[in-house]
C-alpha cells in the first residue's frame, strides 16, 4: 500500500513538473504552443473574454518571468554579498504582486486562482489590461503602453516618461509582441484545428 502511495506521489510530481517546465524556445509563439497546446486554448479564451490579443499576453509573460512558473525577484544584498529580502511580492508567470492578485480574485470571483498556474496568470493579464483600457484609455492592442501600465501600476502610469529604464523594457515588450504576432499568423491555422489531449 505504501509502495503504491509513493508511486502515485512520484507520478503526480512528475506530471506537475512536466506540465510546468519552461518551453524550450520562449521567443517563438508557435514553438511555445506546439509544446503547450493547452496554453493556446487558455490564451485564446482570454482574448475572447477580455479582448487582450494572445501576442500581448505572451509578450508580457516573456518580459516578466520568461515563462518560469516559480519566478521571483532576486533578493537584495547587503554590502553586495549578504542575501536580504526581495524587493516585492511578485511571483509566478505574470509576476503579479499579492495585493493586485487578491484584487483580481475578488473582482473575478476566481478564488482558487494561483500565480503559479498559466491559465490563471493569463486571465489576470486579461483582467489587468482590460482595467488599463478602462482607467487609462489604453488600447489593448497597444503593447508599449499596456506594459508601462502593467509595470508601473495605474496610479504611477502618468509618470512613466521620467523612467528611461521602464521605457526600454516596454519597447522590448512591443518588439516581442510584434514578433509573436507574425509567428502566430503562420501557425494559428494549425493551432485552431481540434487536437486530442490526454491530460
Amino acid at each position: 500500500m505504501t509502495y503504491l502511495k509513493n508511486k502515485f506521489i512520484f507520478l503526480f510530481f512528475f506530471l506537475l513538473i512536466g506540465c510546468s517546465s519552461i518551453p524550450s524556445n520562449t521567443s517563438n509563439s508557435c514553438s511555445i504552443f506546439n509544446e503547450r497546446y493547452l496554453w493556446y486554448k487558455h490564451t485564446k479564451k482570454v482574448e475572447k473574454k477580455w479582448g487582450t490579443p494572445i501576442y500581448i499576453q505572451l509578450a508580457i509573460i516573456k518580459m516578466e518571468s520568461d515563462f518560469d512558473w516559480l519566478a521571483k525577484p532576486a533578493r537584495q544584498k547587503i554590502f553586495k554579498v549578504i542575501p536580504y529580502k526581495r524587493p516585492s511580492s511578485s511571483f509566478g508567470y505574470s509576476q503579479a504582486v499579492k495585493g493586485t492578485w487578491e484584487q483580481y480574485k475578488k473582482e473575478t470571483g476566481n478564488k482558487l486562482a494561483t500565480r503559479a498556474r498559466f491559465k490563471d496568470s493569463v486571465d489576470f493579464i486579461g483582467w489587468y489590461t482590460n482595467k488599463s483600457e478602462t482607467i487609462l484609455k489604453i488600447s489593448k492592442k497597444d503593447a508599449f503602453k499596456q506594459y508601462l501600465a502593467y509595470h508601473e501600476g495605474w496610479g504611477n502610469f502618468k509618470h512613466y516618461k521620467k523612467n528611461k529604464k521602464v521605457i526600454g523594457l516596454a519597447k522590448k515588450v512591443e518588439k516581442q509582441a510584434s514578433l509573436y504576432k507574425r509567428q502566430l499568423s503562420e501557425c494559428s491555422k494549425s493551432l485552431n484545428k481540434n487536437k486530442y489531449i490526454i491530460f
